[in-house]
Formats: C-alpha cells, sequence, structure tokens
C-alpha cells in the first residue's frame, strides 16, 4: 500500500489555523461511523448498516467518452471476520436492501434501489450442488479453486435481484465468494495469500470481482454485490479505554491526534456490500443549502450556499412476523418494516441520545425535524469542553444541522468526477485539507464529505474539526483520532471499496497490539 502523506493542505484563504493537542476520548461511542449505532441494530448483524458512500465519479465501462454517475455504496455486517469458515457471512435472504434517492432538503423519496437475495441454505442446485460436504464454498462437483464465480468447485453461490421503484430490473445475478483463501479463491490474492487490491482500471480489479459488475436493466444503470474490505478507519479499542496513550502524539508538531499513533480497530476485517451506479439522467436534482460549499474565499459561517444535488441514504427491512418452526425454516410474513437507515457516518450513533437510538432507525428522514435538536445542541462539544477543559460553542451549530438534518447525504450532481484515494490532489481531509472542486455555479466546494462520500474520506477527523471550529469558523481547528489511513488500498474503480481480506492471512490475527 502506498504511504500517505501526513501534512494537511488548506485553501490559501483558510487563514487562522490552529492546531489542538487533543485526540478526543470520551465514553460516548462517536467513532465508529455506524458501526453500532443502536442497540437492537446491534442485535442483528446481517442487518446492520455500517457505512454508506455516494459520489460523482464514471461509469466503469464508459471508454473514451465518459458516462457520468451517482455511485452509491452500502456495506453492511461490521467485524465480518474473513476466517469464519465454514460457513462465511451471506447476505440475507429475509432482508430487503435499499438505496433510496432523495431530495437533498426534505429527504423525500425520488428513486428507490431494493437489492433481494437468495436461500442462505438451499438444499439443492443451482444455490448448492454438494449438500453432502461440510464446505459451503470449496468442493462443489469437483475439489480444487474457484476459477468462476459459481463454476463446480464452487459449491454453494448465492444470487439476487434488484427492484428499481419496485419493477425487476435484473435477476440472477451472482454473487463472488468470500476470500476464503489462496487455495480456494486464489485469484484474489497474490503468491503470498495477501489480498490484491487498488486497481486503476477496470480489467486491472481481481477476476471475482471484475465478474460480479452487471448492468442492470435499460436505463444504464450497473450493480455489484459481495465482500469488501471494511473501508473505515479509526482507533476504537484506544478511544473506549478512556484515550489510551497510543493515541496521543506528543513529539507532533502538527498536534495530537495528527500524527498517525493510533490503530486501526477495523484493520483486517471486511464487509458485504450492495453497490450501484446510477446514471445522471436518472436522477431528479433539487436546490438544497449544503454546508462548506462556498469555501473560495473562506469558510466563515460554514461556507453556506445553494447547491444541486440529491440526498442518499440506504436502509434494510424485515418483515413484519417472524414465526420460528421446530421442522423447517423460519417462516417471514407481512409487510416489509425498516430495522435501520443510514445516511450521514456519526449522526445516530455520534449524536442521537440513547433514548432515541432505535426509535431514529425506524423512522424515515422526511421526519427528521424532531431530531434537528441532536445535530444544533450536540452533546460532543459538551463532553470535549469537560474533558479537556475546551469552550467549543455547543449551542446554535446550525452549520452541523445542514450537514445532518435531514440525515441523507447530500451530493452535488452538478461537479465533475471527485478524486479518489491515490490519485493527485486527492486530501483524506475533503476541503480542509485542500482537495475540493468546482460545481455547476462556479463555487468551490469540498471534494469529499460532507458533499456526499468517498472511501477514504476521513470522516472522523472532518467531523471532529467542524466540531470544534463552527459555527463562525473564524479559526479552523484540526482534531483528529490519530488513524490516518485504511489498512488496505481502496481500488479506484466500481465498485471502489478494497479486496476482501483473505481467512488465512488477516493481520488482527498475527500478535497483540503494542503501544508505540
Amino acid at each position: 500500500m502506498k504511504p500517505k502523506s501526513n501534512k494537511l493542505r488548506f485553501p490559501n484563504s483558510l487563514v487562522g489555523l490552529s492546531t489542538l493537542s487533543l485526540a478526543l476520548a470520551t465514553t460516548v461511542p462517536i467513532f465508529a461511523s455506524s458501526h453500532s449505532d443502536a442497540p437492537l441494530i446491534k442485535q442483528d448483524p446481517q442487518a446492520n448498516l455500517t457505512d454508506v458512500y455516494a459520489f460523482i465519479g464514471n461509469k466503469y465501462d464508459s471508454g473514451a467518452q465518459p458516462v457520468k454517475v451517482l455511485n452509491v455504496m452500502v456495506s453492511i455486517h461490521p467485524f465480518s471476520e474473513p476466517g469464519d469458515g465454514a460457513i462465511y457471512e451471506k447476505f440475507s435472504d429475509d432482508a430487503l436492501y435499499s438505496i433510496h434517492i432523495t431530495n437533498p432538503s426534505t429527504g423525500a423519496e425520488n428513486l428507490r434501489y431494493d437489492f433481494k437475495f437468495s436461500d442462505i441454505n438451499p438444499l439443492t442446485a443451482p444455490g448448492l450442488k454438494n449438500p453432502n460436504t461440510i464446505l459451503s464454498y470449496g468442493r462443489g462437483t469437483e475439489i480444487g479453486d474457484i476459477q468462476v464465480t459459481g463454476d463446480a468447485r464452487q459449491n454453494y453461490t448465492q444470487t439476487y435481484s434488484v427492484e428499481k421503484n419496485g419493477a425487476q430490473i435484473a435477476t440472477g445475478l451472482k454473487v463472488p465468494p468470500p476470500n476464503v483463501g489462496l487455495k480456494t479463491t486464489p485469484d484474489y490474492n497474490d503468491a503470498d495469500g495477501n489480498a490484491i487490491s487498488g486497481a486503476t482500471t477496470f480489467a486491472g480489479l481481481d477476476k471475482y470481482t471484475e465478474e460480479a459488475v452487471f448492468n442492470a436493466g435499460s436505463e444504464g444503470e450497473a450493480v455489484f454485490a459481495g465482500p469488501r474490505e471494511d473501508g473505515f478507519y479509526s482507533d476504537i479499542p484506544g478511544i473506549f479505554d478512556l484515550l489510551d496513550g497510543r493515541i496521543i502524539a506528543g513529539n507532533s508538531p502538527a498536534g495530537l491526534g495528527q500524527a498517525g499513533g493510533g490503530i486501526d480497530g477495523f484493520k483486517g476485517f471486511n464487509v458485504l456490500t450492495f453497490a450501484i451506479q446510477i446514471p445522471l439522467s436518472e436522477l431528479t436534482p433539487s436546490t438544497y443549502t449544503a454546508a462548506f460549499a462556498n469555501i473560495a474565499n473562506g469558510i466563515a459561517n460554514g461556507g453556506a450556499a445553494q447547491n444541486t444535488g440529491v440526498g442518499v441514504y440506504a436502509s434494510v427491512s424485515r418483515k413484519r412476523i417472524t414465526l420460528r418452526r421446530s421442522n423447517a425454516e423460519a417462516l417471514n410474513v407481512g409487510q416489509w418494516i425498516q430495522v435501520n437507515r443510514l445516511g450521514n457516518p456519526l449522526f445516530n450513533e455520534a449524536l442521537v441520545a440513547l433514548k432515541d437510538k432505535d426509535k431514529f432507525n425506524r423512522t424515515f428522514p422526511m421526519n427528521d425535524a424532531s431530531y434537528n435538536t441532536y445535530a444544533v445542541t450536540p452533546e460532543l462539544p459538551v463532553l470535549i469542553n469537560a474533558v479537556f477543559g475546551t469552550e467549543f460553542v455547543t449551542t446554535g451549530r446550525g452549520d452541523l444541522g445542514l450537514v445532518f438534518i435531514p440525515d441523507v447525504l447530500r451530493v452535488d450532481t452538478t461537479t465533475p468526477a471527485v478524486r479518489l484515494p491515490d490519485q493527485p490532489g486527492h486530501s483524506r481531509n475533503g476541503f480542509v485539507g485542500g482537495d475540493v472542486v468546482v460545481n455547476g455555479a462556479g463555487r468551490t466546494i469540498s471534494s469529499g464529505w460532507p458533499n456526499g462520500r468517498r472511501p477514504g474520506d476521513d470522516v472522523i477527523d472532518i467531523a471532529l474539526t467542524a466540531v470544534a471550529s463552527g459555527p463562525s469558523y473564524s479559526t479552523v481547528t484540526v482534531l483528529g483520532d490519530n488513524v490516518e489511513e485504511n489498512d488496505q488500498s481502496y481500488n479506484q474503480v466500481f465498485p471502489y471499496l478494497g479486496t476482501p481480506h483473505a481467512g488465512t492471512t488477516t493481520n488482527q490475527r498475527q500478535a497483540p497490539a503494542s503501544a508505540p
């Protein structure tokens, strides 16, 4: 993986920059994107949304004349252990996985894509070739490595269908196998059994991923569903141990929390991801007031301005009634009931109080005005002030309200394709790191979150910097959790997230972590 610079780059107009010797560790779950956002969904990992990414790019197969698309990737199942054989993780066959495209101001849905997955325990082909073995992926009707998804050597193959506004646009699409290891899924890995990632072209993807990207329907959408490396990074273990010393980088001239001394608590884990590329011609953009959307001349008061684009969020639903039977699989009946939703990283996990977390997951963005108080009077700066003696503003945080209410990712659809990790000019900190883009109105806005969200966006550092600096932003105070890169390189082509780790070479099991 390419080394990444520690240096933060700012637009020339961002004056008064200060750094705070602070690495933020409180007892509130503020640093895990949405891996552990509410009590009930914690008990249902296959329905637990971890991250939503949405950004402008080019269609994977558009060639010399790029077709501009909205990329949306949604990950579920936090802390998926790559070596959890012999069954490994599958998408739930009794859940509805949905991507919603909304009005960015109101959260009202304009377009919806639903992903439905096949039986996780079929007893016959084509889902299962050999029921008389303990192996769920290898040893189908032949013994050996899987050469093509669904071939004779792959025993279990999950498939899925996609619906657009309730009408089916694709069915029988294959989910690639998990990265079992070099002997079973060799085309994921190098000669040492480590996952190969960081492709810069579609042809450079590993074979299993490349053959799992499908064109769906007649309007130009492309889809993917399968295992991916967890692209979120943060020192969760150190944070929840009441500010472990490894998070404090006292020898850093940039201030504590910015020197990379933390340890990524998500290192070595995978997720399951469903993703889509949507041509911009299929969208209905609307105007909305966006934060950090007019920053060429500074970001006073959050740089708010009128943008044009869409909102994006994801949800998972289950049938209202589950009947457990002693002589057969459970029977699920009734209407779909939403059990989890996610737009922006951190909102439910970091801002919504315990009493409302489960309720939030059952409601819809159109009703998010009832949660506005958690954005404009956030508890987080109150806790920071109490722990560190700072004086961050705790009320009247309309700048945060513009980001989080309603809780949808707002994507300006008038920009060119945004920069991705390892591309020239990219910064994990978006506008804080000088990584900006000019939109159709000629204004300079962030290339990354909260203008959508790209893989690799350091949403923890961006959010903490906003909390510390707003609402006036007369001084930009850079905060961070001291983890500044992911453990796996991202791919630069759809589906963008990194190649899943192999079960036999995951780093999390090599040795206990030690403080630097």
